[in-house]
């Protein structure tokens, strides 16, 4: 019906005639993400619709052309979509402490002192930090922070937001002590006392008496994300994981025009977004979708909350961390199940991966279009490949990258051999939906595309890259952020591709992503990009 209706609007385009406001792109290398017709030189649009794709004169031959855009021989792709990222999330780091790259914990003290001096906040947050980076690979103490920040308590998050180190201050906030305890989460301990480390789960224990942002904190922490992504190629960002007030304020942004960025929104599958959203129906604009759950079902690797089906092998005592428990996945995946909504749910570990697919598989059973998700598809047994073939894996390319110094030390070289997999989840499924899990990882697209292609880090290691048989070709990776990913979010009728009728979303490129040498690619920088038609860059 979507797709009827979509075409039904375009052809009121032709409904008197040709359309009075045509605009003309020329002179551009254009990758379509169509198959039927992959190259064109030019195309037409109007209404923020394309009309006509292919070549030049027999466009001008078409239409009445109001305006010629010479795109001067530049690449031009469809807008990127990424099919998992925090959107909100990014824009609320203009508000922390960036800790992303820091070589030590004294550095990372180092920085929280420089921002306190600027910023003088009365409770601190900060992101980024990895123990695995550092000389020393073991969690930090909270010992040095609380000589220097006494009374303002601070929350400092892991790279993947799956831990935070809290000063006492912080502990205090919660009531947290060595003695509290919460389910699909650790309080760490050293000699019995809490080091003020807080995994999965138990980070509720502080962070639920956190001060909320405020409304207009939220609007500028969307719109300063805008501006990041929209700078970078994306035109349509997957959100994993948001509240009903936030979904509705997106929506109210987009209504007014203070937001263009098309949102496909995940709402986090807890009881008041779950009983809210599966009695209504799906929520669908031009510029917002909301038609899927985020569920959790462990926590990361680099915090070994990843679960495993067998003990870390780095730690022979763990096996990971259930997030949630198992009975209440299976309820939650049962409710969506008889619903219209999609489920897409986080699962890293082995055995998240094999609770998650074979629960798939019995709810699901002959429902060939549901296109439910896996998120990060981690860590997978070599017997649980092929139960992709109905589930769609949702993956990042650059965790790949980043975890390839150490994932073999938590996994062990037999793990490694379904870790990290994209070329076979595709051989699989025929499809992967690529994104960055930002601020995870870096927002840029084109690290998604060379570390899927590549599957090296930036600096060209290791040389025979890492599991290089599981590399994509240009074109899949290509697709992965375009048309495939719009196939996961029920789009890829209207967005992913340019061809007539769907969304004249596209950028221009400095140049060609699939020619160009490949330690090339994260150099690529965007002329501009197009949402609908309307330019997003400010020159």
């Amino acid at each position: 019906m979507r797709k009827i209706l979509f075409y039904l609007s375009w052809l009121v385009l032709f409904s008197c005639g040709k359309p009075t406001s045509v605009d003309l792109y020329t002179n551009a290398k254009i990758y379509t993400s169509n198959d039927k017709q992959p190259e064109a030189r030019a195309f037409a649009v109007s209404e923020g619709v394309i009309i006509g794709i292919g070549d030049e004169d027999n466009l001008r031959s078409q239409f009445n052309i109001e305006q010629t855009i010479d795109l001067e021989g530049r690449t031009v792709v469809p807008g990127f979509i990424d099919a998992h990222c925090h959107f909100l999330n990014l824009g609320f780091q203009e508000y922390q402490v960036d800790l992303v790259g820091a070589a030590s914990f004294e550095e990372i003290v180092k920085r929280i002192i420089v921002f306190q001096e600027a910023n003088q906040m009365d409770f601190i947050q900060g992101r980024g930090w990895d123990q695995n980076d550092w000389e020393d690979k073991t969690f930090p103490n909270k010992k040095l922070l609380d000589s220097l920040f006494p009374d303002t308590p601070i929350a400092l998050s892991r790279i993947d937001g799956h831990a935070i180190l809290c000063n006492q201050a912080a502990l205090d906030l919660g009531g947290v002590t060595s003695d509290s305890k919460i389910d699909g989460g650790t309080v760490v301990l050293e000699n019995g006392v809490p080091t003020g480390v807080l995994v999965d789960n138990a980070e509720s224990l502080v962070m639920r008496y956190w001060p909320k942002p405020t409304r207009q904190e939220r609007i500028n922490a969307l719109q300063a994300a805008e501006k990041t992504c929209v700078a970078l190629g994306l035109t349509t960002v997957d959100d994993a994981g948001l509240n009903r007030d936030d979904i509705e304020l997106i929506d109210s942004l987009h209504k007014t025009g203070d937001l263009k960025i098309r949102v496909y929104a995940m709402a986090s599958a807890n009881a008041d977004n779950l009983e809210y959203y599966l009695s209504r129906p799906i929520v669908k604009t031009d510029r917002l979708h909301m038609r899927s759950f985020k569920y959790y079902v462990d926590g990361a690797l680099g915090s070994r909350g990843a679960l495993l089906r067998a003990p870390y092998s780095d730690a022979f005592h763990s096996y990971g961390l259930p997030v949630n428990s198992l009975d209440d996945f299976k309820m939650t995946a049962s409710r969506i199940a008889t619903s219209n909504y999609q489920m897409n749910t986080h699962a890293i570990g082995d055995s998240a991966n094999h609770v998650v697919l074979n629960t798939y598989k019995d709810l699901l059973k002959d429902q060939q279009d549901r296109r439910w998700r896996v998120e990060h598809a981690q860590v997978l047994s070599m017997d649980d490949f092929n139960l992709f073939e109905n589930i769609i894996p949702s993956v990042q390319p650059t965790h790949a990258t980043s975890d390839m110094y150490w994932a073999e030390d938590r996994l062990g070289s037999e793990r490694m051999q379904g870790a990290y997999a994209l070329k076979s989840l595709l051989q699989v499924n025929g499809r992967v939906a690529l994104g960055t899990d930002f601020p995870v990882e870096r927002v840029s697209p084109f690290l998604t595309f060379y570390a899927a292609t590549a599957r090296q880090d930036l600096s060209g290691y290791p040389k025979e890259k890492f599991k290089a048989n599981e590399a994509l070709s240009r074109q899949e990776a290509l697709y992965g952020m375009t048309i495939w990913a719009a196939y996961a979010n029920f789009e890829s009728e209207e967005k992913g591709s340019l061809e007539v009728g769907k969304m004249a979303d596209f950028v221009v490129l400095d140049q060609d992503i699939l020619t160009v040498p490949l330690s090339q690619i994260p150099k690529t920088k965007v002329i501009q990009t197009y949402i609908a038609g309307e330019a997003q860059i400010k020159k």
